[in-house]
C-alpha cells in the first residue's frame, strides 16, 4: 500500500503535492440507482453515493474520483490506470462480478502492482438468486462488502483510508507486537 499511496500523492507541476486519491468504479446498471428496483437497491442515486464518498474522504484529506460504465472494457481500462495514481480502488462490478474473468484478471493485476481493491455490492448477493452467489472478481480483491447499501461503499472507503501500512493493513495492525 505504501508505494501506491506515495505514488498517488506525488507533486504536480506548480500546484504542490496532490492529495492521495481513491478510485471508485461503478459497473453496469448502477447509473440507474434510485430508480432501478428500489426494493433491492434502495432509493439513493449514484450521484448521492459519490457525493457521500467525496465528503467523507475530504475529511481525511483524500480525493475521490468516480467512474461508471456499462462496458467491461472501460472498467478494465480504468483499473489499469490505478497503479501510481490511486492509493486504492472501490469496485462495484455489478453483474460482471458473476461473469467476467477479464475483470477479475484486471483486479488481480492491479492488486499485484500494490493497489488494494475492495469489492462492494449494495444488496446481499448471497441472499439473492443462486447465480449471484458466485463472485469471480471477489477472489482477486482485498475484501468484499455486500448487503449494506450505501454503507458498503462507505465501509470500503474507511478500510482504504486506514490502509496505510504494509500489505494494505492499518499501520498499527501491521506493526510487530512488542
Amino acid at each position: 500500500m505504501a508505494s501506491a499511496a506515495s505514488g498517488a500523492s506525488g507533486a504536480s507541476a506548480g500546484a504542490g503535492p496532490r492529495p492521495p486519491r481513491i478510485l471508485v468504479l461503478h459497473g453496469p446498471n448502477l447509473n440507474l440507482l434510485g430508480r432501478r428496483e428500489p426494493e433491492v437497491y434502495g432509493t439513493t442515486s449514484l450521484a448521492a453515493i459519490d457525493a457521500a464518498l467525496r465528503r467523507r474522504a475530504a475529511t481525511s484529506g483524500v480525493e475521490v474520483d468516480t467512474f461508471q460504465s456499462n462496458h467491461e472494457g472501460a472498467l478494465i481500462d480504468r483499473l489499469h490506470e490505478a497503479p501510481g495514481r490511486y492509493r486504492g480502488v472501490i469496485l462495484n462490478p455489478g453483474g460482471y462480478a458473476h461473469t467476467s474473468v477479464a475483470l477479475r484478471d484486471a483486479v488481480a493485476a492491479v492488486v499485484g502492482l500494490g493497489v488494494p481493491v475492495i469489492e462492494v455490492h449494495l444488496s446481499n448477493v448471497h441472499a439473492r438468486e443462486p447465480f449471484r452467489h458466485r463472485l469471480l472478481t471477489a477472489g482477486a480483491c482485498r475484501g468484499v462488502i455486500s448487503g449494506l447499501g450505501v454503507w458498503s461503499y462507505l465501509l470500503a472507503l474507511e478500510a482504504l483510508l486506514a490502509a496505510d501500512g504494509p500489505g494494505g493493513l492499518p499501520a498499527e495492525a501491521a506493526a510487530p507486537a512488542s
